[in-house]
């Protein structure tokens, strides 16, 4: 008996949202006598694999096929079930993003398995196997009881501490091979973009965030420096990113990312109930805006009163000055 863990793997390196999800499979199998067998699809070494073992993983199931190098619902949910068979899998662990929303319900239903998303907090087993989990679009939160066989889980990125519980550990590397066959890859992937920076937005601790206060994309380059000053990425709510001012990537809320940064400060956003959806797990969240109305200000740890377009380029100033001195 397995915890299946489903690794997201870029080009043969893990970020850290997929080494959380290791770690929380590895707290499962230390509570129920399990092993951690990962599941990785795509090009990646031996070498590059063995980095999970230092997070908990015992066994690697490695999906080399060249057609997974990209992602597709359908082949990717069809491989987690069929590993999710041979290891004899009681609970299934996947992300709370693109790919493991897309994934997981179709895993649940195939493996009629109990489903719970959003999952925020490690199981309780203290009364059967309870997780704690997001409802109402994260405005409030449910403990959620799943009695089934079999359980797929998946949890919200950056809600979990990372650190190496077994360094040095070596894992079991095993080929894994599907039986795909031509409607498996019926939706063919054309081209993929990949988001640039050097802070990926879903793992940042820092997020400097711009709304429609900007008043347009020739005044991003201030945000741009507060960001580069204090080592954040960059975000925007919807309505920017659909007037092009941003790419979509950046988008977070309830219709894009979802983000749980130690800092999030909201420039010129007005705080719509959307909008919240997506970052009301940020530790602090700091609102500019000069409309005293904003519902933002209800939300915010801190609050500053004015315009965005004086008040960033004081506060990068600030920044930089600080850093200077402590230097």
């Amino acid at each position: 008996m397995s915890v299946l863990v489903f690794v997201e793997n870029n080009q043969g390196s893990f970020r850290k949202k997929s080494l959380e999800s290791v770690l929380y499979a590895a707290h499962i199998a230390q509570n129920t006598g399990s092993i951690v067998t990962a599941l990785v699809a795509g090009t990646a070494t031996d070498s590059q694999l063995q980095a999970l073992a230092e997070y908990g993983a015992q066994k690697i199931l490695h999906l080399t096929d060249t057609r997974l190098d990209n992602f597709s619902t359908r082949p990717f949910a069809k491989a987690i079930i069929q590993a999710a068979k041979k290891e004899s899998a009681k609970v299934i662990v996947a992300l709370n993003d693109t790919t493991g929303r897309a994934v997981a319900p179709r895993v649940a239903a195939n493996l009629m398995a109990g489903f719970a998303e959003g999952v925020m907090a490690y199981p309780d087993f203290s009364n059967g196997f309870v997780v704690k989990r997001n409802v109402f679009s994260g405005k409030a939160f449910a403990n959620v009881k799943i009695s089934s066989d079999i359980k797929v889980l998946t949890l919200i990125p950056n809600t979990f501490g990372v650190a190496k519980s077994n360094e040095g550990a070596i894992a079991t590397i095993e080929k894994f091979d599907v039986a795909f066959d031509d409607l498996d890859f019926a939706v063919k992937v054309q081209s993929v973009e990949k988001a640039s920076g050097a802070v990926p937005l879903a793992e940042a601790e820092l997020v400097v965030s711009g709304g429609r206060g900007m008043k347009g994309p020739e005044n991003w380059p201030i945000l741009e420096s507060l960001a580069a000053e204090l080592g954040a990425a960059t975000a925007c709510s919807r309505p920017v990113a659909d007037s092009h001012w941003r790419p979509h990537h950046e988008h977070v809320g309830q219709t894009g990312g979802t983000i749980r940064p130690n800092l999030y400060i909201a420039v010129g956003i007005s705080g719509a109930i959307q909008h919240l959806a997506g970052v009301n797990g940020s530790k602090t969240i700091v609102v500019i805006n000069k409309d005293p109305e904003a519902p933002f200000f209800q939300a915010a740890n801190y609050g500053v009163l004015g315009d965005a377009l004086e008040i960033v380029p004081r506060l990068t100033a600030a920044v930089r000055k600080f850093k200077q001195n402590n230097n």
